[in-house]
């Protein structure tokens, strides 16, 4: 099955696949795209959990959300939820909150933890409260009119709301970069945050064990875009070559903030390591990704097959971690979805 653009505003709900074996009486609704500027992203994600379930024999229906599911997922009589889609609407609690309303289970986090982990000014206070290494940061709105760089050179530019690196900039002191003309096209707030010199550093968090540490290396002046999505541009090394004190410092670090934020199942936890000054070592949290990428160019599938854990076995556990924060836990929904598991295992 081929998934084709969607602008995001009119749901689009591709021919149901039938399933087969044990699963086949598990009817899965696999969300992707939305009105989100990383809609592109998530239906390549998609495309990869699609053969997965296919390949568990789940019975699956593609969906490409627009501003009316709300009105179509009740007619599509679907037992759970994958939730595929990446950035505001799918991974920021929208449609967790949806789902929840409908009693329908869903994977990935609930309500709240996206919330919190989509929005970067709140979850840094999350870590500041808990005391979670991080970088310098200000918080700048547009009606401040600044004029001048809020921080010394570099520092990095970034939407509060948004993942997959969209929108966000480095700015390096030989850039041309002039905050009384600069022109910001994402909302009316900016993260602007020290840059961390050093090394980019992933930890993938399945089930309430953190997998392993990754780290990405880049032919551009960061891990933008282009980086994560363009093959060529971006090297995986699972496991990091980290010092084991630090290897085992992130891997615990990632798992409280995990836990700290409410995160369920899956999630990935990003850092900067700066090893730049001998006997200064240290790492700075980034963020929490409630939704990793999953696509051919995605670390988190990587950390996970360190770990042990193929493709197909990584997205049957997602699958089987699906829940629902409104219904009990002897509701009949969430009832046939453990008996369901019981005879797959």
């Amino acid at each position: 099955m081929q998934f084709r653009d969607s602008d995001g505003e009119t749901t689009i709900v591709y021919p149901t696949i039938a399933g087969s074996g044990a699963n086949a009486t598990t009817h899965v609704a696999l969300c992707m795209g939305g009105p989100s500027a990383e809609n592109a992203v998530s239906r390549v994600s998609a495309k990869r959990f699609l053969d997965a379930l296919q390949e568990l024999g789940y019975t699956i229906t593609a969906v490409d959300i627009g501003r009316d599911f709300g009105a179509i997922l009740p007619t599509l009589g679907v037992d759970l939820v994958v939730n595929a889609t990446h950035g505001p609407y799918g991974e920021d609690g929208c449609l967790p909150g949806l789902l929840e309303l409908a009693a329908i289970p869903y994977t990935h986090s609930g309500v709240l933890a996206s919330a919190i982990c989509m929005d970067k000014i709140i979850s840094r206070s999350f870590f500041t409260a808990h005391h979670l290494p991080m970088a310098e940061a200000v918080i700048i709105t547009r009606d401040q009119q600044i004029t001048q760089d809020p921080l010394p050179r570099p520092f990095v530019i970034k939407p509060p709301h948004l993942g997959s690196s969209v929108g966000v900039q480095v700015i390096f002191p030989e850039d041309d970069c002039n905050f009384a003309t600069y022109e910001w096209a994402f909302g009316d707030t900016m993260i602007v945050e020290k840059y961390i010199p050093g090394r980019e550093v992933q930890v993938g968090i399945l089930d309430g064990e953190a997998l392993a540490v990754g780290e990405i290396t880049t032919i551009h002046k960061f891990h933008d875009y282009a980086s994560k999505y363009e093959d060529g541009i971006a090297t995986h090394i699972v496991p990091a070559p980290l010092p084991p004190a630090i290897y085992q410092q992130l891997m615990e670090t990632a798992l409280k903030a995990h836990t700290l934020l409410g995160c369920r199942s899956v999630s990935r936890v990003d850092f900067r390591y700066d090893d730049t000054v001998p006997g200064k070592e240290r790492f700075y949290i980034l963020e929490v990704n409630t939704h990793p990428g999953c696509t051919p160019l995605s670390l988190y599938p990587e950390i996970a097959e360190a770990a042990g854990i193929d493709w197909t076995t990584l997205v049957d556990r997602i699958v089987k971690s699906a829940g629902c924060d409104s219904l009990p836990k002897n509701h009949p929904l969430l009832q046939k979805k453990r008996e369901a598991q019981a005879v797959a295992c």
